[in-house]
């Protein structure tokens, strides 16, 4: 077997060190949430932080760790005798494959056995391997929706239940969750980013010292990874030592009064949701304590607690970027300085005086930055061509209509479109393709039952056969590629046209973050069309891109269609089960190019050939409509919706979906 990489031996990413040791002085605190771009040793560390574990004692044969202390009285595998003697091993970490299905997460249950002999045969899943131990994530938020849901149940409950049919079974399930991402591949459901008890971003220096000492150190390893992990054992035993120690400590770590107070005003001040911030805060600032060796939690503990466990319960959506205003932390922890017992009356500034009450015009640095901007500086001509307009801001987003791919797909679990699905409303049964994972009790009982006296049925129980077993087919969602094409031409450069459109796709986009898709952006003006985002789970980077598009030129609308169609070809070659939707947010207009209509014609005909799902988002205003849209969308083998008809409470959009269902 390799031998680990040292976790002494990372170069960098201190942040990143120091959740991991907190969280393996105090699992309580709740695991870490490590962002960074691709490169960045997360992985690395992750994974060395289990050599600095202590060891876990367990029941000896108990497939589900007990603690001989306190054994779990639930136990499958029980029940066991408390303070009894154990056995210890090495405290594990558990990888959970992004792509793993729900029975190895959770377990399994011999169905069969269940049904014939009523034996709850249970094969125990990964929630009961990382019991007591390390659930580790790589790619978190590439993780299915189902396999999320089941997480959250578990680390809610710290037990994890497995039902099928009516037989359940229950073992105990606590452990640290840590998830690695890449934040440019997509973002966490808001649920499972607050279950993260801290986060971490990180990135590869800038410093060539320090890059030169990270090679240095992986060849070194490549080389002779036994001779490595040696030259950094003593190191690695000091630290262990000093895990183990401040885990003695942390029973007596003191967290006074003053320090919940600054804990409560600074969670107040930036304005999380819920109580779980505070708690967190609390723990990992007494865990910094026990860390550097104190029994007292201190004003500069509670000021790292905050940059640990704040920045990812900020977010109010996809397209906030994560990150804690340090100066108004300061003054935060400065306004509730005081000792630990404050004036009765309220003068000191707490909740009762007002003082640490954030003022309507705080906020982070930045917030206003875009308010303050000039309006008139939005339609300046930029450097770069003449009628070319810099860049407008978006229109407010608002509840965009749900637009979805008809027929039913295969793709994976999302919540757009149609789908055959491992979960959904049941709709048939047939017979199991390998394992048998979601049993169809009826069908089953069916098929077995005209057999029971050829195979000797006596008594009251059902003679089951693997033969009999049928297999539920169920319908559900799936998620799809929403591809953008968005006209960035001189016919749609007027600032509150431009400024609506955005606002339009920007909805679209939160929307497709909501219903799980990938989503692309193509662009077209000028003389040429671009991939201004290439497909992926990043909707926050599809904003970004939006926010900054400029404006201007003639209307190239066939060179925009043929790219488009480009992209899917190739995307079809990389993903051929995720369906695609093409919103195409244009006027109609066709201006670039020799016979520019008669070419953008051809192109839209493409998309009806393949069948390929389209909607246009008609952005033509004015008294006089010449319904080029429309056409294009006929075209398209799609249909044609205006900018407020995409809005969810449009009243002509409801007429609309009146009128297509009476028809």
């Amino acid at each position: 077997m390799t031998t680990p990489f040292p976790f002494t031996a990372v170069v960098g990413q201190d942040d990143l060190r120091l959740a991991l040791l907190l969280n393996a002085v105090s699992p309580s605190v709740g695991g870490v949430l490590v962002r960074g771009e691709k490169g960045t040793a997360k992985s690395t560390a992750v994974r060395a932080l289990t050599s600095l574990l202590p060891d876990v004692a367990v029941v000896p044969g108990c497939r589900f760790s007990c603690d001989p202390a306190s054994p779990d009285p639930g136990c499958p595998d029980g029940p066991h005798e408390g303070g009894g003697g154990g056995a210890s091993r090495p405290a594990r970490m558990v990888e959970l494959p992004v792509g793993a299905s729900e029975d190895r997460l959770v377990g399994s249950l011999d169905i069969e056995r269940a049904l014939a002999e009523g034996v709850k045969a249970f094969e125990p899943g990964l929630l009961a391997a990382a019991h007591r131990g390390i659930l580790y994530v790589d790619e978190v938020n590439l993780l299915h929706d189902h396999l999320v849901d089941l997480l959250l149940d578990a680390a809610a409950m710290g037990a994890s239940y497995v039902e099928r049919e009516g037989v359940s079974v229950r073992h105990a399930a606590r452990f640290l969750l840590v998830g690695t991402m890449n934040p440019e591949e997509g973002e966490l459901r808001p649920q499972l980013l607050d279950r993260f008890g801290l986060t971490v971003e990180v990135s590869a220096s800038r410093e060539p010292d320090q890059r030169v000492e990270v090679v240095r150190r992986r060849l070194a390893y490549d080389d002779d990874p036994a001779g490595f992990a040696a030259r950094w054992a003593d190191e690695e035993a000091a630290v262990r030592q000093r895990i183990v120690g401040a885990r003695e400590l942390l029973p007596s770590v003191r967290l006074g009064d003053g320090a919940l107070r600054q804990i409560a005003a600074t969670c107040a001040a930036f304005e999380v949701d819920g109580m779980r911030a505070d708690i967190v805060m609390a723990r990992t600032a007494t865990a910094l304590a026990a860390w550097a060796g104190r029994t007292d939690v201190l004003a500069e503990d509670v000021r790292q607690a905050a940059l640990l466990a704040l920045p990812h319960r900020r977010r109010r959506n996809p397209f906030d970027a994560p990150g804690l205003d340090e100066d108004k932390l300061d003054e935060t922890l400065e306004e509730f300085s005081g000792d630990d017992d404050p004036d009765p009356d309220g003068d000191g500034g707490g909740p009762g005086g007002g003082g640490g009450r954030p003022q309507p015009d705080e906020g982070p640095a930045g917030d206003g930055a875009d308010a303050a901007r000039p309006a008139e500086r939005e339609g300046e001509p930029a450097p770069g061509g003449a009628g070319e307009q810099s860049p407008v801001r978006a229109a407010e987003p608002f509840r965009a209509k749900v637009l979805s791919v008809p027929g039913i797909g295969e793709g994976v679990a999302g919540r757009r479109s149609r789908a055959r699905t491992e979960h959904g409303r049941t709709t048939g049964a047939r017979r199991p393709q390998g394992t048998l994972t979601k049993l169809h009790l009826a069908a089953t009982v069916q098929a077995a039952a005209p057999h029971q006296r050829a195979r000797g049925r006596s008594g009251r129980g059902l003679v089951v056969r693997r033969d009999d077993l049928r297999q539920a087919t169920r319908e559900g969602r799936e998620g799809n590629l929403v591809l953008f094409v968005v006209d960035a031409s001189g016919s749609m450069a007027a600032r509150q046209r431009m400024s609506a459109v955005k606002g339009a796709v920007l909805s679209l986009l939160l929307d497709a973050y909501q219903r799980r898709d990938k989503v692309g952006l193509v662009t077209f003006r000028r003389s040429a069309a671009d991939v201004a985002l290439p497909p992926t789970s990043s909707v926050d980077a599809a904003a970004a891109r939006l926010e900054s598009l400029p404006t201007g030129g003639r209307t190239p609308l066939a060179a925009g269609l043929l790219k488009a169609h480009d992209v899917l070809r190739v995307e079809r070659l990389r993903d051929p089960a995720r369906r695609a939707l093409v919103v195409v947010v244009t006027d109609g207009r066709a201006t670039g190019g020799p016979e520019p209509v008669a070419q953008a014609s051809r192109a839209a005909r493409l998309f009806a050939a393949d069948g390929v799902a389209s909607v246009v988002v008609d952005c033509e205003s004015g008294p006089v409509r010449l319904g080029l849209a429309g056409r294009l969308a006929g075209e398209l083998g799609g249909t044609a919706v205006t900018l407020d008809e995409l809005r969810a409470d449009s009243i002509a959009g409801l007429v609309k979906d009146v009128q297509r269902r009476a028809a």
